[in-house]
């Protein structure tokens, strides 16, 4: 007997409405056949890819790719900072790189910072690279992860793209390890265990003779550091594709507006332009630099702050389930009608969340059709994929979020770009924070004007003397890059002087405070005279989860007992922490101080 066709049970069962007996039955009279097969979850099924070739590179391109492929090819460890301008062409230097080790016959892992960033990356690789694509990410099903990492064990597939976990696919046979935006805090795993991507790919490569590819528009200043010593080779590609140029950049200091009598979020500027793309039926990105409806919730008799009962932090207004939320603890609550403190009906929002941007766009241009993109409305499974490609096929006039749409997003019809609040991350408690503003802003830049129209670019700021905002609008790195070492090199910071930071918590303060102090004192004791400590000071969050949390910094060149010494303090208080009464965290070189 031939087999006509193979149906999966389950289908079979639908289409007949029979039962599993009436199938059986069948099956025992050799009616049926019956066999065991295993079929992978496929994330992507419901899409198609078509097969794309690679394109003529430009003379850069072509110089950047050249020892990048030698260094393949002599099967040599090296460090290559591909640092090229928003709309470069970084992507086809790092596929025809992928394709010169696929032809080696060896494997290669394609890093991006966060899940946002991989439905384009995913189909600009499958398009290429077809079946021999795996894709890790955090948006997939437990399954779907599981049988990912079973193509990528049995040497099913050869590349490998996803988020900073992917660094540890079981590739046997490693070729190149591409890590595109480098400068990302998200490639830092900030729960145990700490690690970061960068440093584990270049171990990696070390291991497998491999060269590693870091690419970026704003490098770390770590990163471009070590390549103007020549620890990493800098492949600079500073023109964009075709020659196109960058976007026109104007900065609006939003305290004029006040001044002149516009409440409004928007700037005339910004508003005029975006009349504008509406009419032409071109696109914009607008980005704000937070979540949520509100910031936070005040009473305007008592000027009382809604704050989280667990934490030392405001509560967050969700318009969606009229609720506040705590974005450490995820505590929740029904947002109150008369203020707890004085009953006062005077309670109302301040600040400005992407819901409450929604709605002023919807008031302000009814005619406009908008997708908002925060953590609100992308945490259904797919749904990143959804929005983008709704975006893309001109289903929306304006595409709305947070961070998460700054970088990556490559559509021809986006020729404006406006920021909302440039100011947000400026005024961190963190060495870092002009560094994330300049990279940020000129990231979300970069989203204009990338085809043939010609892109603009509005950024709304309180601070338009700040020079990360000033050299942001310029797009000019190196600048930026010397101004801030110069600060960083009078404070002692990184790359200049190496970081570790050490938090305690407990939910007795005098107990949090006298053992950082401990601590504090064992490290002053035993490190060189070259070290400087800070602290013990009361984190910025001093309070998560009714947890006291106090810190110690130390800053160094060369320590060389430092992690010995760090191993000593965790055995000794290993019998408090096990019984989850006492944390203490080490964090090596961290990115968020907070």
């Amino acid at each position: 007997m031939s087999i006509k066709e193979k149906i999966q049970l389950k289908d079979l069962l639908e289409a007949t409405g029979a039962s599993n007996s009436t199938i059986k039955t069948l099956v025992d009279k050799k009616v049926l056949r019956e066999s065991d097969e295993e079929i992978y979850r496929n994330p992507y099924e419901n899409r198609t890819f078509e097969k794309s070739n690679p394109f003529t590179l430009t003379d850069e391109q072509a110089a950047a790719l050249s020892p990048i492929v030698a260094s393949v090819e002599k099967d040599e460890h090296d460090v290559f900072l591909l640092y090229g301008v928003t709309g470069s062409g970084k992507t086809e230097v790092y596929l025809q790189a992928i394709d010169a080790v696929l032809k080696k016959g060896a494997e290669a892992i394609m890093l991006v910072p966060e899940i946002s960033l991989t439905p384009q990356t995913v189909k600009r690789f499958k398009e290429r690279f077809g079946e021999q694509v795996a894709v890790m990410h955090s948006g997939l099903s437990v399954g779907e992860k599981y049988d990912e990492w079973r193509k990528i064990h049995r040497k099913e597939v050869k590349v490998v793209v996803g988020a900073r976990s992917a660094v540890f696919a079981p590739f046997e046979n490693l070729g190149l390890i591409i890590m595109d935006e480098e400068h990302e805090s998200s490639y830092k795993q900030e729960e145990n265990p700490r690690y970061h991507a960068r440093d584990v790919a270049i171990e990696r490569a070390k291991n497998h003779k491999c060269p590693v590819i870091l690419g970026s528009a704003t490098p770390a200043l770590e990163s471009f550091a070590r390549a103007q010593k020549g620890v990493y080779q800098l492949l600079p590609l500073t023109r964009r594709m075709n020659n196109h140029p960058m976007p026109s950049v104007e900065i609006v200091d939003m305290r004029e507006e006040l001044r002149g009598g516009n409440r409004s979020m928007f700037s005339e500027l910004l508003f005029e332009k975006l009349k504008v793309r509406i009419e032409r039926g071109e696109q914009t990105v607008l980005m704000l630099n937070k979540r949520g409806h509100s910031s936070f919730v005040m009473c305007r008799s008592c000027g009382v702050v809604l704050n989280c009962p667990n934490c030392d932090i405001s509560l967050t207004y969700h318009r969606m389930n009229h609720s506040l939320k705590c974005h450490y603890c995820a505590h929740e609550e029904k947002m109150p009608s008369i203020c707890p403190e004085c009953s006062s009906d005077h309670i109302r929002f301040f600040g400005t969340g992407t819901q409450k941007v929604e709605e002023e766009i919807t008031k302000l241009l009814p005619e406009a059709r908008v997708i908002r993109m925060d953590v609100d409305t992308t945490s259904k499974k797919g749904s990143h994929e959804r929005l983008l490609q709704a975006f893309g096929e001109g289903k929306a006039d304006i595409l709305l979020g947070t961070q998460m749409i700054a970088k990556g997003l490559d559509f021809p019809n986006i020729t404006l770009v406006g920021v909302l609040s440039a100011d947000t991350m400026l005024h961190l408690p963190d060495f870092r924070s002009s560094e994330k503003t300049f990279q940020l802003l000129t990231q979300v830049s970069g989203r204009a004007g990338r085809h043939e129209l010609e892109g603009e670019v509005v950024i709304q700021t309180y601070t338009p003397e700040h020079y990360s905002v000033e050299l942001s609008s310029y797009q000019d790195y190196d600048s930026f890059y010397e101004r801030e070492m110069f600060i960083r090199r009078q404070n002692h910071y990184p790359p200049y002087f190496y970081m570790a930071m050490v938090t305690v918590s407990h939910e007795d303060l005098m107990k949090t405070v006298a053992t950082t102090e401990k601590i504090t004192q064992f490290l002053g004791a035993r490190l060189s005279k070259g070290a400087i400590i800070l602290g013990p000071v009361a984190s910025p969050i001093s309070r998560i989860n009714n947890r006291y949390r106090y810190q110690c910094l130390i800053k160094y060149k060369r320590e060389p007992e430092l992690q010995s010494l760090m191993r000593s303090i965790l055995e000794h208080y290993q019998q408090e922490t096990a019984q989850q009464k006492l944390q203490i965290n080490i964090d090596l070189n961290p990115q968020i101080m907070m």
